[in-house]
């Protein structure tokens, strides 16, 4: 069989930066098939897609992918560890896959995959390290990079360890290797802008975010610049039709509701909280009216924003430490959002690979036969965050999407 690429991402949304890393990736290893696995509506820094998963596969398709898988939420917006390592678990799981491409600030292999080992490996100075680290009330990245920095005694490594696409890279490593993968990595440099770049420097490529924002200042004329032409159109038929959430301040009164309604204990029970934290989140809650008031109470240089957003979302969308728990001993199913005819095939070729793996092509027949509990949890989560994304649009906010809308195919 010819050699297939896996990538993980967001297209949040597809723009020009995500087709060139498309196009050199598959430059780069030869690969004849493409695979991308998606986070769904919601993200893992914790907030919302801008667009729904089903646009954002309809123009991964038009610009060349050939299969859009869904990462289960549960993965979607949890740590970059959890994040990275369902992603990894999907893809070996389908035995099909020869490479994996990731974006990097760096695309020194050899430094990421140092890293990557302490991590994997976790020796016992480097645990030493991390624990006075965390001890001196630092946020866990924070603490995490000083006790690397700290193990590997090399400032060289300084500027890997600042950058989160490098972080999710080095998860993506280190996932390779707890599961004994075949699968190739492959780091493709950042092409003209970096990570989170909230700014556009008058070029063709721009960052996700820096995006966003030029889209909700109605800059229509620099973001048709920034993004393949079948993406754009994609991403303007939805505004028009108001089917666009912004962000996660949509949700902030059911959010601040949630936690009204909810015990310290309850909210002990959500992801990302410990060390008494839920006193301060319930009693944050109790005193404000927004997300940016919240998070101005709450966030410390122990707690981040990003930590402290998907708490929120957690919140949101009743996931609990139980579910992430459940997550991390559980293969997840391939859920399907659409393909075109080599991706077609690639199903096929998946499901001789590992006959027992569950490829989901409806929701309906799924839940309907399906008799791993965990799986349907799983399924559940996600159909209840459709459910409560689409409450974001300004027209049309149906429920039950998962089971009506039809997979993309191209």
């Amino acid at each position: 069989m010819s050699k297939v690429l896996g990538i993980v991402a967001e297209y949040n949304p597809f723009h020009n930066g995500h087709l060139y890393h498309l196009t050199e990736s598959k430059k780069i290893t030869g690969a004849t098939y493409t695979v991308a696995i998606i986070s769904g509506n919601f993200t893992q820094r914790g907030n919302t897609s801008f667009i729904d998963k089903w646009t954002k596969t309809k123009s991964a398709l038009e610009c060349g992918i050939d299969l859009v898988i869904e990462l289960p939420v549960l993965y979607s917006i949890s740590s970059a560890e959890n994040f990275a390592d369902g992603a990894i678990k999907l893809l070996n799981s389908m035995q099909v896959i020869d490479y994996v491409s990731f974006g990097a600030e760096t695309a020194n292999m050899n430094m990421l995959s140092v890293i990557s080992d302490v991590l994997y490996q976790e020796p016992k100075e480097y645990q030493n390290l991390l624990s006075k680290q965390l001890q001196a009330g630092l946020s866990f990245p924070k603490a995490r990079e000083n006790a690397l920095l700290a193990y590997l005694n090399d400032n060289k490594y300084a500027s890997v360890l600042s950058s989160p696409n490098n972080i999710l890279g080095i998860e993506y490593l280190k996932a390779l290797k707890k599961y004994k993968s075949t699968i190739q990595p492959i780091a493709m440099p950042r092409f003209e802008s970096s990570h989170n770049d909230l700014n556009y420097h008058g070029n063709n490529i721009a960052s996700s975010t820096a995006i966003r924002n030029i889209i909700q200042n109605s800059r229509f004329d620099i973001a048709k610049k920034l993004m393949p032409d079948s993406s754009f159109k994609n991403l303007f038929e939805n505004i028009k039709i108001g089917h666009i959430v912004p962000d996660i301040s949509v949700f902030e009164k059911q959010i601040i509701f949630k936690l009204r309604s909810m015990s310290p204990y309850e909210i002990s029970l959500l992801p990302d909280v410990s060390e008494g934290l839920e006193f301060l989140i319930k009693k944050a809650a109790d005193s404000c009216n927004s997300i940016i008031e919240f998070l101005n109470i709450v966030k410390t240089k122990r707690y981040t924003s990003t930590r402290l957003q998907r708490i929120l979302l957690y919140a949101l969308l009743g996931i609990t430490k139980k579910d992430i728990a459940m997550s991390k001993k559980t293969l997840p199913y391939i859920r399907v959002l659409g393909f075109n005819e080599r991706g077609k095939y690639l199903i096929s070729e998946v499901a001789k690979s590992n006959p027992k793996l569950n490829i989901i092509t409806s929701v309906k027949k799924f839940m309907n036969k399906n008799l791993n509990r965990n799986l349907k949890i799983m399924l559940e989560k996600d159909i209840w965050a459709t459910d409560v994304y689409t409450i974001g649009y300004e027209y049309d906010s149906f429920s039950h999407l998962d089971f009506t809308n039809k997979i993309i195919t191209f």
